[in-house]
């Protein structure tokens, strides 16, 4: 079995800012009892940027991009240094990778990042993963680790998702009100957003939203994903033996999605034009019971200049976005033949991501 496990800020460190080292311990613990059995681990870590704030001084007269160039250049040493401490008690070598978006912007770089993952795994070395905000560019970050976990977990095939968080799972209300509770089961292509919270952590970039909807997407692919609270005790080991008294959200797995397709799920912030489409290629496309490709007919125009495997996203005449998926040809070539004889798919099916909300 495979597991992808993110852990977040608000699980890693104390309220003044501190690695909280005894709780680090405790999840190091539970990981390395999981590899001695033989379960394949990724770790996705935050906490860099809340590290570097019991270490750094005068950052507080930074900008907002320098404070976290700072604070994560100094923090990820003393994340990565505590971690190697911790499981060098157990036995285990780790491996540090530190990503940008755009590491995952083709499809080449999306396979040399599954290739390192597949040699630390071949050579038993974890790999510890966290998106290098050093150099990431602000507008090209992911949303938050969540993000990044989904993405990992489903480069890697995962069989399951673990994200860790400090609140117990998705509610249906405000945690804080009288009567909320937790769901604990969310079968695939539900819609669950209207239940979730939008505030942020404090240390993190994102909230439940952006779990949430990472979760959905995972899931929808075929991983088994979990919501629950990092900071209670044995949260791994519960998760891993689906331990029935447990409060915590499960998403289900839905239909497993080929390779490419979970990584054009992942790509809609990488696409280089838009195609819009009319309402008859829209209902095809939407059609679960019949896998249809995008053809020339179909397509009310172009928006942006693109070559032959490019990525493009797909809006319907409201300018909803519905998915995303790779050009099967230049856009001058489309251009200079007519609807009615380009037989090639504008998309073909194999290489189209349709969000799964849209899908009837």
């Amino acid at each position: 079995m495979s597991i992808t496990i993110k852990i977040g800020s608000n699980v890693l460190t104390q309220s003044g800012g501190t690695l909280d080292e005894s709780r680090m311990n405790d999840l190091v613990r539970e990981i390395s009892l999981l590899h001695k059995k033989g379960e394949k681990i990724i770790l996705v870590t935050s906490g860099a940027v809340a590290a570097g704030r019991s270490i750094a001084s005068g950052y507080d007269m930074l900008d907002a991009v320098a404070q976290r160039q700072l604070l994560s250049s100094i923090g990820q040493v003393k994340l990565i240094d505590t971690y190697k401490k911790l499981f060098d008690i157990q036995g285990i070598k780790i491996g540090q990778i530190l990503v940008t978006k755009q590491d995952f912007s083709s499809r080449q770089h999306y396979l040399n990042m599954k290739n390192c993952i597949t040699t630390l795994w071949e050579n038993n070395v974890i790999p510890v993963v966290n998106e290098n905000d050093a150099v990431s560019i602000t507008g090209l970050m992911f949303t938050d680790n969540d993000e990044l976990s989904g993405l990992m977990a489903s480069m890697m095939d995962c069989d399951k998702l673990f994200i860790l968080s400090n609140i117990d799972g998705i509610y249906n209300g405000n945690p804080k009100d009288e009567g909320t509770f937790v769901i604990r089961e969310i079968l695939p292509k539900s819609n669950v957003s209207q239940y979730v919270q939008t505030t942020k952590s404090n240390f993190g970039r994102g909230g439940m939203l952006t779990k949430c909807r990472i979760a959905r997407k995972t899931a929808d692919s075929g991983i088994e994903v979990f919501i629950a609270n990092g900071t209670k005790p044995e949260v791994i080991t519960n998760l891993y033996n689906r331990e029935k008294d447990f409060v915590c959200t499960h998403f289900a797995a839905g239909e497993h999605s080929p390779a490419v397709k979970k990584w054009i799920a992942y790509s809609d912030g990488f696409t280089k034009a838009t195609v819009v489409i009319n309402k008859g290629a829209q209902e095809a496309l939407l059609n679960r019971e019949k896998a249809a490709s995008l053809l020339y007919p179909g397509v009310i125009r172009f928006e942006g200049e693109f070559k032959k495997d490019d990525l493009l996203l797909i809006k319907n005449e409201e300018g909803e976005t519905i998915g995303v998926g790779k050009a099967g040809s230049d856009k001058d070539k489309i251009l200079k033949s007519s609807p009615e004889k380009h037989s090639k798919p504008i998309i073909h099916y194999d290489y189209l991501y349709i969000y799964p909300q849209t899908i009837k």
